[in-house]
C-alpha cells in the first residue's frame, strides 16, 4: 500500500515547537538529563575530582563485599499482586517516634564538602523539604549547629563514632540534643578505619594538596575547585574549626579497644532513641537490644570497612527474625534504586538509608541534585508499590520478594 503524504498544518505543527531559553545556569538543564541514579553518577564523576569521588564510589581493599551487595539487589525478585489497583500509594513510615514522608532518609557522611562545597546544607534542606530525616556524621563538615539552622523544623540525627575521648563524647551528645537531634545511630563497626585502595591510590588527604596533578584536575573541573577555594575551610566542623586538627583529629577518633561497657555508657549518656549501627549477626543485635539500643541499623558500612563481609541484605531477614517486630530495623548499604528500598523494607526493614546515591546527587548538583535524587528515589518507589499492588508498607510483605538465599 502506497503511503499517502499532506502538506504539514501549522496549526499542527506550532504546539510540537518548544524550544527551552538559553541559560548560564545549566545545572538544572544538566540534572533534568539524569533519569536515574545512575545518570547522576555518570555527572557526578565528570564534574569531581578523581579522590573525592573515588571516596564515594570505593570500598574496602578488593571491594567485594560492595559488589556482592548491588549484586543481592540485583539478583532479587518481586513478586506482584494483580489487579489490587488504587489511585494513590502512601510511602510514609513511622520511625524512631516520627513520621518520614518516604522510606528512606539520608545517611550521615564524612567529608561532605569534599564532595561539593554545599555540603550537609544541601543534604539537611533538601530532606526537610522532601519530609525525611537527614542523618549528620561525627566526621560531618557542618556542625550540629549549622545543621540544626539548614534543616529548620525537619527531622534530624545525629550519627555518633565511639572515639576515644569520653569527655568530648559526651560534649558532643549534649550539643546534638539540645539543637533539636532526637536519634542517635551509634556505628560500631569502626574501631579502625578500612583500607580503601582507591584512596591511597590517589593520594587522598584531608584537606586536598595541592600539587601538580591537584592543578591539572582542576583546569578540567574549575566550578569544584573554584567553590572549594572560595568557601570556607573543610574542618569536622562538630569537632574543630581548624582545618590543621585534621589529622589529629582522625588518628584520635577510632577506638579499638571498644566494647559493650562503651554501649552501654553511651546509653546513659543519650536521652533520646538510640540506633546500633553496623549490626549483621543475630547474636550481636539481640546483645544491642539487652545493652539498652531501640533499635538496629543494618549496615556493612557500604563495604567500607571489612571487605568480604556478610552482605547486610542477606543479615537483614535473618535479624528481623531474631529480634522480632516490634524493633524497629533501618537497612543501610547499597541503595541505588526505589526498588532496591522496596526489596529492603519487603525483607524487614522499617526504613533505609541512602548514602553514595546521595553523595552522588550532592556531587552533580548540590541541593539540586540532592532533591533531584530524593525525587527519582521517590517516584521509583511509588511505581513500584503500584506495580506490586500495594496501598502502603503495611501491605508490603517477605512474599512479595523472592531472594535468591
Amino acid at each position: 500500500m502506497k503511503l499517502q503524504r499532506q502538506i504539514p498544518r501549522i496549526a499542527e505543527l506550532r504546539p510540537l515547537l518548544q524550544f527551552d531559553r538559553p541559560t548560564l545556569d545549566r545545572r538544572p538543564a544538566r540534572l533534568a538529563k539524569a533519569a536515574d541514579v545512575e545518570g547522576l553518577r555518570a555527572i557526578a564523576r565528570r564534574r569531581t575530582p578523581r579522590p573525592a569521588f573515588d571516596y564515594v564510589d570505593g570500598a574496602a581493599l578488593a571491594e567485594v563485599t560492595a559488589a556482592r551487595t548491588r549484586e543481592a539487589f540485583r539478583d532479587t525478585t518481586l513478586v506482584p499482586n494483580v489487579l489490587k489497583g488504587t489511585t494513590t500509594v502512601d510511602p510514609a513510615v513511622t520511625i524512631a517516634g516520627g513520621v518520614s514522608a518516604q522510606p528512606f532518609g539520608i545517611a550521615p557522611t564524612g567529608f561532605t564538602r569534599f564532595m561539593h562545597s554545599e555540603g550537609e546544607d544541601a543534604g539537611a534542606a533538601a530532606a526537610t523539604a522532601a519530609g525525611i530525616p537527614f542523618a549528620l556524621s561525627t566526621m560531618g563538615t557542618r556542625s550540629v549547629e549549622a545543621v540544626a539552622r539548614a534543616s529548620g523544623l525537619g527531622r534530624r540525627w545525629f550519627q555518633l563514632y565511639l572515639w576515644k575521648d569520653r569527655e568530648r563524647s559526651q560534649e558532643l551528645i549534649d550539643r546534638a540534643w539540645a539543637n533539636g537531634f532526637d536519634t542517635l545511630l551509634v556505628t560500631v563497626d569502626t574501631p579502625v578505619a578500612g583500607l580503601r585502595l582507591r584512596d591511597a591510590r590517589n593520594g587522598m588527604t584531608i584537606p586536598p594538596r595541592i600539587n601538580l596533578r591537584t592543578v591539572a584536575d582542576a583546569s578540567l573541573r574549575p566550578e569544584w575547585w573554584f567553590n572549594f577555594l572560595t568557601t570556607d575551610p573543610l574542618t569536622f566542623a562538630s569537632l574543630s574549626d581548624s582545618a590543621s586538627s585534621l589529622p589529629e583529629l582522625i588518628n584520635g577518633m577510632f577506638d579499638p579497644s571498644l566494647s559493650w561497657t562503651d554501649l552501654e555508657w553511651t546509653r546513659k549518656a543519650w536521652p533520646g532513641r538510640l540506633f546500633v549501627k553496623g549490626v549483621l549477626t543475630t547474636d550481636d543485635a539481640q546483645r544491642c537490644i539487652d545493652s539498652g539500643a531501640d533499635g538496629l541499623v543494618v549496615s556493612s558500612h557500604g563495604g567500607r570497612q571489612l571487605d568480604r563481609t556478610v552482605v547486610p541484605l542477606r543479615a537483614l531477614p535473618e535479624i528481623r527474625a531474631a529480634v522480632g517486630p516490634d524493633v524497629e530495623l533501618i537497612y543501610d548499604s547499597g541503595i541505588m534504586s526505589g526498588t532496591d528500598i522496596v526489596i529492603a523494607m519487603a525483607l524487614g526493614a522499617d526504613i533505609t538509608l541512602i548514602g553514595r546515591a546521595y553523595l552522588y546527587g550532592l556531587m552533580a548538583g548540590g541541593q539540586e541534585g540532592v532533591e533531584k535524587v530524593i525525587e527519582i528515589l521517590a517516584q521509583e518507589v511509588e511505581v513500584t508499590m503500584h506495580l506490586l499492588g500495594v496501598k502502603s508498607f503495611q501491605d508490603l510483605t517477605p512474599d512479595h520478594v523472592r531472594a535468591p538465599w
